[in-house]
């Protein structure tokens, strides 16, 4: 009897240490998904930088960032770049940060991330091959995650992001995607301008031929950041790793028409994405371009498939036609090798309305510069327009004093936002991480932002797959 009720007492014992030890690891878990907006509570995990884009979220300090930052990754030149930057803005004389990293460089770095869980919000910029993997992984671990575009550069990816928010709901953690445009100013201002429906009216449906909605975007392979040559990493080139430009840089475009045109509603892709028309087609680089923008004298192994006559061909040119919620939308990526004399990275676009259309453009005729533009439709009143644009620019004024307007012509306006009171491309990493921790602290995500980013990978993911049924001589055409 005494050892019946011995063994009893032992068996209780180690259940109620076993519910103990699950109670503490739930309170763990819990703990790294509870933020109160407390100095340094925000403890950053760092895996496997490979893009300039995750030094740039730790450019600048925040009050609730920890400045013992964990580092994940292997070892090689995608690392060192990082640290690099991570001294440097330590050591810049003003406004320098304080990051102490604490580095693991081994192959076993994802595994050892997820068993040590020395923080609560993991950073990705790299390898878009294995970007999705690493968001499934460190969500099950009870992981938050700010990462860098794109989140899903294929089907398969897309099908397990999916898989992902899924586990991110369970932990209640919260993924994000790095939408810095949606703080450049002349995208802010469309915004505004795109609602106010005394002045633009209705967004018209257009056509699949002649969408209510045009956007294009132009990159460039060997640029400049910062005065220095942008050295690419060699997988950058390899549309499996970096994925093309229809599954990459488009993001940004459907995030923005998302944005501006249909402000904080819930897009399903099941229901209000229809896919009309995709393409793609390859910018060609020499065996000297190549060299130029990733200090390699030879193409690697890897790339060989992608060498027709002696030259790279990558697809990073591509065309996306579709509808959402029965407005006709058209998305062009274009990557040229380097920008013409005193040009750069371009974006232009077209969202007509029924009362006017905004224009934004960046080409030669306004040096290169992103400016904003309203026309007038032929039927509406033109001095109702103008007194519209007159109270338009009076309530922007409230919250950005700096905008005006000037008349070009009959019908047609420049929204005015002066470069000098103008935000870098830069500083919209630390904007966009701001946004990010004030959603951990709050826990108010909207819903919109779980079910449009999803939809955006949809579209993204799918016109991929419908450019590849296409003959790529006829790809080139478009």
């Amino acid at each position: 009897m005494r050892n019946i009720l011995y063994q009893s007492v032992i068996i209780l014992g180690a259940l109620l240490l076993f519910s103990c030890n699950m109670r503490k690891d739930t309170e763990k878990e819990q703990a790294s998904t509870q933020f109160t907006g407390q100095d340094g509570e925000i403890r950053l995990v760092v895996l496997d930088p490979g893009h300039f884009h995750a030094s740039l979220l730790q450019k600048f300090p925040q009050r609730q960032v920890n400045d013992t930052v964990h580092v994940y990754a292997p070892e090689g030149n995608e690392l060192d770049q990082y640290l690099e930057s991570i001294e440097s803005y330590n050591q810049r004389p003003e406004n320098p940060t304080n990051w102490q990293i604490v580095l693991y460089a081994g192959e076993d770095y994802l595994g050892k991330m997820i068993e040590e869980k020395n923080g609560n919000v993991v950073i990705l910029a790299g390898n878009n091959r294995k970007k999705t993997e690493y968001i499934f992984q460190s969500l099950n671990a009870g992981f938050n995650i700010l990462s860098d575009k794109p989140m899903a550069i294929s089907k398969e990816n897309f099908n397990l992001l999916k898989a992902a928010f899924d586990s991110a709901h369970t932990h209640g953690s919260y993924l994000l995607d790095v939408m810095t445009e949606r703080n450049e100013i002349i995208n802010t201002l469309t915004r505004k301008l795109v609602n106010r429906k005394e002045l633009f009216g209705e967004l018209q449906a257009g056509t699949p031929d002649n969408p209510g909605i045009v956007m294009e975007s132009v990159h460039h392979y060997y640029k400049e950041v910062s005065g220095n040559t942008l050295v690419r990493p060699v997988w950058f080139y390899d549309v499996e790793q970096q994925g093309e430009g229809i599954a990459d840089v488009s993001v940004h475009l459907i995030d923005l028409i998302n944005w501006q045109c249909f402000p904080d509603q819930i897009i399903d892709y099941t229901n209000d994405v229809q896919m009309t028309a995709a393409s793609h087609w390859p910018t060609r680089l020499t065996l000297q371009d190549f060299s130029k923008s990733t200090k390699l004298n030879a193409f690697p192994d890897f790339l060989q498939k992608y060498i027709n006559n002696s030259v790279l061909e990558v697809y990073g040119n591509g065309k996306i036609n579709y509808q959402v919620k029965g407005k006709n939308v058209s998305v062009t990526v274009l990557w040229n090798y380097e920008a013409p004399k005193g040009g750069g990275d371009t974006y232009n676009g077209l969202i007509r309305g029924t009362n006017a259309s905004i224009e934004i453009v960046q080409d030669q005729s306004v040096n290169y510069i992103k400016e904003l533009f309203i026309q007038k439709e032929k039927s509406f009143d033109e001095q109702t327009f103008d007194s519209n644009i007159v109270k338009a620019v009076t309530d922007l004024q409230a919250s950005y004093p700096y905008v005006s307007a000037e008349k070009i012509e009959e019908g047609r306006y420049q929204i005015i936002a002066p470069v000098e009171f103008r935000k870098g491309h830069e500083d919209y990493f630390g904007m966009v991480a701001e946004k990010y921790f004030g959603y951990l602290v709050n826990r108010d995500m909207p819903e919109w932002e779980i079910s449009n980013t999803i939809a955006k990978y949809y579209i993204t993911t799918t016109a991929l797959e419908m450019a590849k049924d296409i003959d790529p001589s006829d790809s080139q055409n478009n």
